[in-house]
């Protein structure tokens, strides 16, 4: 029996309302998605990386970083993110699809090898498995999808919601698909009791956060994973808090 491919596609582009050009920002000497990247790559199981970015010019040093690192770029709709990902599947002739953002660069390895891992056992029985989403099991920044890239074209066929474009796999979890693709969220041993942290790359507070993060732990552990990762924010705590009162309105 021929073995499924895995794709993972990393959806990112330089015009971030909130935060312009965050998916190059350095750390530790690096653009933070060649960060996330060299984090992915280590992840077990999968046959390639895609990053699925946009036709827009200001994204041309992400396809220049691409090339520089050995990496398939498909290039899209910067508006229909659900499009531009099912074309990255389409390219790569993937069957399975872990979806990663680049708002998530210091992803654990383990972590998505456990989330594809679980999708491979049930496969007969769920679509879609997730850490994320209605379930969310991991701080913001961990987040891993795993699903069949034919559920994903099919959805793309149709759907015109301006969610579903925008959020690519929304469609196959949200309450209103009705179990069709019958989801499973899985959680993980290392992330219990942290769900309400967050390290994910919206603002630059959190970019703070995430420079100073990597930076420390990476200088002694470069393989550091999600209880390292965990440990340093409860360590760091008024980093955090940070992030989480800019997204309250009251940053300081």
């Amino acid at each position: 029996m021929t073995q499924p491919r895995v794709v993972a596609t990393i959806e990112a582009r330089m015009t971030s309302s909130r935060l312009p050009g965050k998916v190059l920002m350095p750390a530790g000497g690096q653009p933070l998605l060649e960060v996330l990247v060299e984090r992915l790559a280590r992840a077990p199981g999968i046959d390639e990386i895609v990053v699925a970015t946009t036709v827009n010019a200001t994204d041309d040093p992400i396809v220049v970083l691409c090339e520089q690192l050995g990496i398939s770029v498909f290039r899209g709709s910067e508006d229909d993110v659900l499009g531009r990902v099912c074309g990255a599947l389409r390219q790569s002739k993937a069957d399975i699809c872990v979806e990663i953002t680049a708002d998530c660069p210091l992803l654990d390895p383990a972590i998505v090898g456990e989330v594809l891992a679980s999708f491979l056992e049930t496969r007969g029985d769920h679509a879609y498995v997730s850490n994320t989403g209605t379930h969310r099991a991991v701080p913001a920044g961990l987040d891993v999808q795993a699903f069949e890239a034919q559920a994903l074209f099919t959805l793309e066929k149709e759907t015109d919601d301006p969610d579903d474009r925008e959020h690519v796999s929304l469609g196959l979890y949200r309450h209103e698909s009705g179990g069709r693709w019958c989801p499973h969220f899985v959680t993980h041993d290392a992330c219990m009791g942290a769900e309400d942290l967050l390290v994910t790359l919206d603002y630059a507070e959190d970019y703070d956060l995430i420079r100073a993060l990597h930076e420390d732990l990476a200088a002694n552990a470069p393989h550091y994973g999600a209880a390292e990762l965990i440990a340093w924010i409860r360590a760091h705590d008024g980093l955090h808090q940070r992030c989480v009162d800019v997204r309250a309105g009251r940053a300081t």
